[in-house]
């Protein structure tokens, strides 16, 4: 009995974990760029003003994260013809 409801608690848990995304799948539109996040940087902000908090007294700079700029771009594009 115990056996078989351990059983069933792992299947659910791995079953639950296979739908999961990395954080980092997301691409918000604004990055910490510099020293120590590389390029195109540390991009879980969706203001500029998050991003800004997050820079202050870190010796880096706020950037347009380039795959969310590229991408909406291309998306414009595609919808013009």
């Amino acid at each position: 009995m115990r056996t078989s409801l351990l059983l069933t608690v792992l299947t659910y848990g791995v079953a639950g974990l296979a739908n999961v995304t990395p954080a980092g799948a997301r691409d918000y539109p604004w990055c910490v760029q510099g020293r120590g996040v590389g390029y195109p940087g540390d991009c879980m902000y969706q203001t500029r003003a998050q991003c800004l908090a997050s820079a202050s007294g870190r010796n880096v700079i706020c950037g347009v994260n380039p795959r969310a700029a590229f991408g909406q771009q291309r998306r414009g594009y595609r919808d013009r013809y």
